[in-house]
């Protein structure tokens, strides 16, 4: 039974998932001191945190069961990710439980700037009817500029053309494809988006490059009268110099929930009437809590029981379609890995993923860590997964590399080359949850890879056949299937066989020592 501690508040139903589960045990400790949580944790194999609880190099030390972080939350700021990766540990969040709540909360900011709603408030609660200096600006029309189109920025791209706003972006890590999905114009630059747009909505991460990515100099680039809406992190733009550029008129208005110095009401912003201010509600519905509740417990429970989450931080990002759609692979590839050092016993120096086909249109960045894993698992006693695939390939001096061909087959190719040669398996997918090795080492199959498999190369003449089949039946092992291919030029043969059960160590001594069989390898999956 694995053992998950909450350190943080998530929601009851998120907290009810994961104590329905009968192979977890979950403690909920949110009082704990720092030096509690460091005795606690090497316990766990899973801890669930939301922003408060540092996940660093100190409490990795401490950590040493650990398989899965969950951040309940879209960020991962009070996460040490480089600690993660390469100790294998996933780490996990919830970027898509609460999207739909930050777009609103956007939308409402930049209507209420736009029409200087909080200030008309506050006049009316005075017993005040005036409305001078209150007059707004309409949205039909204008330009919204979005700096970041990804998960929140593509839905408000959505809505926002229901207003009747041209909506140009930038975001120079976003595929055009996306531009085209979301119908919306791409900036090359921001300096291009800065010039051109009249409301600006700011939903990139936080990270070294955006830190202060808008200071005076750009906000100067901007047109007179601007608008900006900030609900995604503080200090993506110098607060300071944002709000000179409104009491010089440059930026007519702002919409911002989220501050540098926040939980604390520390800004130059705040006494800016032209300014709608509120404490990071972007998330904060009821709806968008329960969410991300269930979706953390959902996201922790298949990493923890080996299975592949669409929100892994440390992974490349798949949406859950995107995943669907590559899981099959994901399972032929590990599996074309898994045959190598099973087949052969050489120092591997290289190892070259090739597509064919519609596959090699696909991200692919996933299904090459598959192979790696594959590659690696059998012969390292460490953890090797998905997240550490990579690196691990690395520290042994393992080059890695991807090829893209044409061709009329969908096939994956997994190349493994050492200094005394190639080994070369491919397979495909022939329908959902249906994957098969189509070729190992130039011998063309169709086998359905099962848990225990034979493997034999054996010269080309009668009786092989049978005296393999005889002595697997004398020793109880049930043959499932088995696919014979000839090699033509050297007068060697490969035998594929599925067996039932694994084969012991005597009867694959037995195998080895029958007239012709040159070699014979059990294979594991």
């Amino acid at each position: 039974m694995k053992k998950v501690l909450v350190t943080e508040k998530i929601s009851d139903k998120g907290v009810a998932l994961l104590k329905a589960q009968k192979d977890l045990q979950v403690d909920v400790e949110m009082d704990l001191t720092r030096e509690e949580l460091l005795k606690k944790i090497p316990a766990y194999e899973c801890i669930v945190v939301r922003s408060v609880t540092k996940i660093n190099e100190e409490f990795y030390k401490h950590a040493t069961n650990l398989k899965v972080v969950g951040r309940a939350g879209n960020g991962v700021d009070n996460i040490e990710m480089e600690g993660a990766t390469k100790r294998g540990v996933i780490v996990v969040n919830t970027p898509e439980s609460n999207i739909i709540s930050a777009c609103e909360h956007t939308i409402g900011l930049m209507l209420s700037s736009c029409r200087n709603t909080v200030r008309a408030h506050k006049m009316i609660e005075s017993r005040v009817w005036d409305r001078n200096g209150l007059k707004g600006t309409e949205l039909y029309g204008k330009t919204l500029g979005i700096i970041g189109l990804g998960r929140i920025g593509g839905l408000l791209a959505i809505r926002m053309h229901a207003f009747g706003m041209k909506i140009i972006a930038f975001d120079p890590y976003i595929a055009d494809a996306r531009f085209k999905k979301y119908n919306v114009e791409k900036c090359e630059t921001l300096d291009d988006l800065l010039k051109a747009a009249d409301v600006i909505s700011i939903h990139t991460p936080k990270t070294a490059e955006t830190m202060n990515m808008i200071t005076y100099k750009e906000w100067k680039k901007c047109k007179k009268g601007v608008r900006v809406v900030n609900c995604a992190r503080g200090g993506l733009y110098n607060e300071q110099d944002l709000a000179k550029a409104i009491k010089e008129g440059i930026v007519a208005s702002a919409g911002i929930d989220v501050l540098v110095d926040e939980p604390k009401p520390i800004s130059p912003l705040i006494d800016l009437p032209q300014c709608v201010l509120t404490p990071h509600l972007g998330a904060d519905t009821t709806e968008a809590q329960d969410n991300v509740g269930i979706a953390i417990a959902e996201e922790v429970i298949a990493a923890l029981r080996g299975e592949m989450v669409p929100n892994a931080v440390n992974l490349p990002a798949l949406g859950a379609d995107e995943l669907a759609a590559v899981q099959d692979y994901l399972t032929l590839a590990e599996d074309l890995g898994k045959l190598y050092y099973q087949l052969h016993r050489e120092a591997v120096e290289k190892v070259e993923v090739i597509y064919s086909g519609k596959l090699a249109e696909m991200e692919t960045d996933m299904i090459t860590r598959a192979a790696m894993k594959g590659v690696l698992e059998p012969v390292l006693m460490e953890h090797v997964n998905y997240v550490n695939a990579l690196i691990a390939a690395d520290h042994r001096g393992i080059a890695i590399t991807e090829s893209k061909e044409n061709g009329d087959q969908d096939l994956l190719t997994v190349k493994v080359i050492t200094k005394k040669g190639e080994f070369v398996a491919s397979g495909r997918v022939v329908g959902r949850g249906q994957v098969r090795i189509a070729e190992i080492d130039g011998y063309q199959f169709d086998v359905e890879p099962t848990p225990y498999m034979l493997v034999a190369n054996n010269e080309d003449k009668p009786g092989m056949i049978g005296q393999i089949g005889t002595l697997l039946g004398a020793s109880k092992v049930n043959i499932a299937t088995m696919q014979v291919s000839r090699n033509q030029k050297n007068g060697i043969a490969m035998m594929f066989l599925t067996v039932d059960s694994d084969v012991p160590a005597d009867v694959l001594k037995l195998l080895k020592n029958v007239g012709g069989i040159t070699k014979v390898n059990m294979v594991k999956i």
